[in-house]
């Protein structure tokens, strides 16, 4: 049994959605962000660094994981799915997750919080990071017009960049139509993993 600390964001829809594809019993503790749940004591035990996801499991004497890219790679162990098994699958599937750990969660974050949240509009800030999101989607868009899939198959480096990239795309694109260009592999990717039933349920957790 696994327990999921989460909230309803990107990077706790990555653990609900892999739990799902895995099939793995899991119970919910939604950890409201917005209310400052992530900062108590009990939480801090799980999450030193006071973020969404975590993890317990349960089947592991009660093993804490935090960081979602670390849950990931430790569910795709334990079920022996969506991480390739030999040595150039293995790397490649981690190096897709990483560029979404490094790159794409960051830059997506910080261009929806200088459009969106930000009190002030800074020219600058918003320019910086969409551009850099442009960048990077041009890059994906590339990737997948020679792979079906992020790393070849279905793997974590597609569960992990999904949550970001289905909500992120439409508003990129029409905040920078010509440095996004038409994006026509990222969209047949986002449709294809958007048909998935566990990423469709996994995409609703926690229900708030």
């Amino acid at each position: 049994m696994i327990d999921l600390y989460t909230w309803t964001t990107p990077n706790g829809r990555k653990i609900s959605v892999m739990l799902e594809e895995c099939g793995l019993p899991y119970t919910v503790h939604p950890v409201n962000i917005r209310e400052g749940d992530q900062f108590k004591p009990e939480y801090v035990a799980i999450c030193p660094n006071s973020k969404i996801p975590a993890i317990v499991d349960r089947d592991e004497n009660d093993l804490a994981i935090f960081e979602s890219g670390a849950i990931l790679i430790h569910l795709a162990e334990k079920t022996g799915r969506f991480l390739p098994r030999t040595v150039a699958g293995r790397a490649k599937a981690i190096e897709w997750l990483m560029w979404q750990m490094a790159n794409i969660g960051p830059m997506i974050g910080q261009a929806n919080h200088f459009l969106n949240v930000a009190p002030e509009k800074i020219p600058y800030a918003i320019n910086r990071y969409v551009t850099e999101c442009a960048r990077l989607l041009k890059v994906m868009d590339s990737q997948l017009a020679r792979e079906q899939f992020l790393a070849g198959d279905y793997s974590i480096a597609d569960i992990a960049t999904y949550p970001w990239v289905s909500a992120a795309f439409p508003l990129l694109k029409q905040a920078s139509p010509e440095g996004v260009g038409e994006g026509r592999n990222v969209q047949r990717w986002i449709d294809a993993i958007a048909a998935r039933p566990a990423v469709q349920k996994g995409m609703t957790i926690p229900k708030v």
